[in-house]
């Protein structure tokens, strides 16, 4: 076999594998939905014709990955643990992306599909490690260990529920933002919501909802709001009254970190945990940076330089 015959089998090959993984992260997201998981819809997620569909059943079935012995299609206990090491990885990926290639939310989605495939245990342990076993992605969702559990599950305990079902007055803590549609997801991040802010409820009609984070009001339609899933605060574990990002710190008023936000994982978090940022921790503003940031503040007797997206992620009371 000359090298393009063996470049060719060894395409064929990684497609098939990718296809099966695919198939796989599918069967599961339906389990998690409790939704029934048709050919068809295998089909139509997978944009595969009829006689690619059953070629691809066939070798689930094979594999002892799934089972068709009624309708529907159901993962097998051994589809399910490898279903929850694509999904370990998917996620995995996606908080390197965000965490340390600092790639746009709306982005790592779609890249961390591409490199979720063909990757080892030993890889995706490795993974793991670097970013210092992460619990959940960034937009909410628990990461697998790599014995198979859920971590954290988003509203385990029967209080989570979607923004659109919240009522004037009420409060909660996001702990899950849903990353499809795409769109819907963009305009989540584009209306400045992240995961682990609290909210309250400030105006609810049939074509728009308020709400507030305690620095400015947010107004998103019932179709995008939700996508937003929270909790109340008592059981998120909120944030006291008065705190704010360091970011929008006042001129050169001191404050005591409360908390690394939701947000902050991986090398980043380290690296703030390293300089000495943690609850109870004095920090005060020092000097002013011409082109805005970044900004040099004192902690524990020693500057440091924080751009605005990090301190974005330290959560502080200011003092007085």
């Amino acid at each position: 076999m000359g090298p393009a015959a063996c470049f060719s089998a060894a395409w064929r090959a990684a497609a098939a594998r990718q296809r099966v993984e695919d198939a796989l992260k599918f069967l599961f997201d339906r389990d998690q939905e409790g939704r029934r998981a048709s050919p068809e819809a295998l089909a139509g997620t997978l944009r595969l014709n009829e006689a690619a569909t059953l070629v691809l059943i066939e070798r689930l079935e094979g594999l002892g990955l799934a089972s068709h012995a009624r309708r529907d299609l159901e993962l097998t206990p051994d589809g399910r643990r490898a279903a929850l090491q694509i999904v370990r990885a998917h996620r995995l990926w996606e908080r390197y992306l965000a965490d340390e290639a600092r790639m746009p939310l709306e982005q790592v989605h779609a890249v961390a599909h591409r490199r979720e495939h063909g990757m080892s245990a030993a890889e995706i342990d490795a993974l793991d490690a670097s970013l210092g076993h992460p619990a959940r992605d960034p937009h909410g969702d628990p990461i697998p260990s790599a014995e198979g559990d859920l971590r954290w599950k988003a509203g385990e305990n029967g209080t989570a529920q979607p923004l659109t079902a919240l009522t004037v007055g009420a409060s909660g803590r996001i702990v899950h933002l849903e990353d499809e549609p795409p769109l819907a997801y963009a305009q989540l991040l584009a209306d400045g919501l992240r995961v682990g802010q609290s909210l309250t409820v400030l105006e609810v009609r049939a074509e728009r909802i308020v709400v507030t984070d305690g620095e400015r009001e947010i107004v998103t339609a019932p179709a995008i709001a939700a996508n937003v899933l929270l909790q109340a605060d008592a059981a998120a574990d909120a944030l006291p009254p008065g705190t704010l990002p360091l970011s929008r710190l006042s001129g050169q008023a001191a404050a005591e970190i409360v908390a690394l936000d939701e947000r902050c994982q991986g090398f980043t978090r380290r690296r703030f945990l390293d300089l000495g940022l943690t609850p109870g921790t004095r920090i005060a503003p020092e000097l002013a940076n011409a082109f805005g940031e970044p900004r040099a503040y004192r902690v524990r007797g020693t500057l440091i330089a924080l751009r605005n997206d990090q301190a974005e992620m330290i959560w502080v009371r200011e003092e007085g």
